[in-house]
């Protein structure tokens, strides 16, 4: 599974975890059901918020069902989500690893430079495609700014970002991010008229916008330092825009975010918050904890010196702006940062095989990998309430019932 949206339950109350993994399996199932075993493999932490917001804009009981033991709930039966919302997320989440695939393809990264594989994804992203489409049709969403954004993205990439001068304009990173947003904010925005909450349709795009933009510079963010190693396209590296005013603009994303949710009519808000705004904010935190980990070990481009990136003296910690601490409230302090997520099959395999054995295996790119068996099956080791109090114990009653709107500890 991938995302950059990815709570654990020691950063969510009880309730609110346990309405966030309802989420995540009511995914999984209707993938399954609707799509075949295969597609389960598509299940990702960001499509599921748009089965969140669905959800979160109705006062009325959301349809649950029964689902059987499951490795991710530790061989435990749940409650799971069914519902229209959880549809959307399911069409939404084959259209993305649709995207993602071909990307990959057209890209030649990894494996995908072997033809014979290369033509067996291309395949399958165009079954993925299709039936993400087919279910769009059945729920009334137009899937066309999602199923175009990869094309429109490679567009762009292609467009030299930095021309000589009276040659044209350049391609900014607010241009380059933009296919991103708009397939968010189709997807958010549709949320409300499943909801019945039209009049939120505006502040949804507004949300999905945002989120959008800011899943594509995190991304970047991460990619960054393979991706010059490797000379593969990077909007930042290509724009000329280095971490400290990447994060600038991740800063800027999230408080249009923020905004656009404070604006939102949720008689449910708890969860959506807890999502979108403060793990939204930790994800930030941890791209650039490992970035800037990585230019202090001297991963940089060419021409760069050792233990600090362009435009940082040597006591700047690079990656953060001042004001931002370097401190990665969502992964192990003092450990390697990981090597790259190749992403396409192999990284959805992998997760696969992750949740089958109960988090013993763990791929070379995962940030747990180094840890001890008890810490490979439990995330407390992680301290992912170091920076916000004690949100596990913010709920008002032992059934998960929360009043706090996600965490009330001021870490959102």
């Amino acid at each position: 599974m991938f995302g950059i949206v990815r709570p654990c339950q020691h950063v969510l109350c009880k309730g609110l975890y346990a309405a966030w993994m309802g989420h995540l399996c009511g995914l999984c199932l209707a993938l399954r059901d609707e799509h075949g075993h295969l597609s389960r493999l598509v299940t990702n932490y960001d499509g599921l918020l748009v089965s969140v917001l669905t959800e979160a804009q109705t006062s009325a009981p959301t349809s649950r069902r029964k689902a059987g033991p499951c490795a991710l709930r530790g061989f435990k039966g749940a409650d799971v989500v069914e519902s229209e919302g959880v549809r959307l997320a399911a069409s939404v989440s084959l259209l993305l690893a649709a995207g993602k695939v071909n990307d990959h393809v057209a890209d030649g990264d990894g494996m995908y430079a072997c033809r014979p594989l290369a033509a067996g994804a291309t395949r399958l992203a165009g079954r993925w495609s299709s039936a993400g489409t087919a279910t769009a049709g059945t729920l009334g969403f137009d899937p066309t700014p999602l199923t175009a954004a990869a094309a429109r993205q490679a567009l762009l990439e292609r467009i030299p970002a930095q021309r000589p001068p009276g040659s044209g304009a350049a391609t900014g990173l607010r241009e380059l991010t933009g296919p991103t947003e708009d397939a968010v904010a189709a997807a958010f925005a549709h949320t409300g008229v499943l909801a019945g909450k039209p009049h939120n349709r505006e502040a949804l795009a507004a949300a999905g916008r945002g989120f959008g933009r800011l899943a594509h510079l995190i991304d970047a963010v991460e990619d960054l330092a393979d991706d010059r190693e490797s000379g593969a396209y990077n909007p930042l590296a290509a724009t000329g825009t280095d971490l400290d005013e990447a994060r600038r603009h991740c800063d800027a994303a999230h408080a249009d975010l923020r905004a656009a949710v404070n604006a939102l009519d949720l008689p449910r808000r708890a969860l959506t918050r807890a999502l979108l705004v403060r793990e939204t904010g930790n994800a930030v935190s941890r791209a650039f904890a490992t970035a800037g980990s990585q230019a202090a070990a001297g991963t940089h481009g060419p021409g760069h010196g050792p233990g600090h990136a362009p435009g940082h003296s040597p006591g700047h910690s690079p990656g953060h702006s001042p004001g931002h601490p370097p401190g990665d409230p969502g992964a192990p302090p003092g450990r390697r940062p990981p090597k790259r997520d190749p992403g396409g099959l192999l990284s959805l395999a992998c997760g696969a095989l992750t949740c089958c054995t109960c988090g013993l295996y763990r791929p070379a790119w995962d940030e747990g990998r180094e840890g001890s068996c008890c810490e490979r099956f439990d995330c407390s080791g992680y301290e992912c309430c170091g920076n916000c109090g004690n949100c596990c114990s913010c709920c008002s009653g032992e059934d998960g019932g929360c009043g706090c709107d996600g965490c009330s500890c001021g870490c959102d």
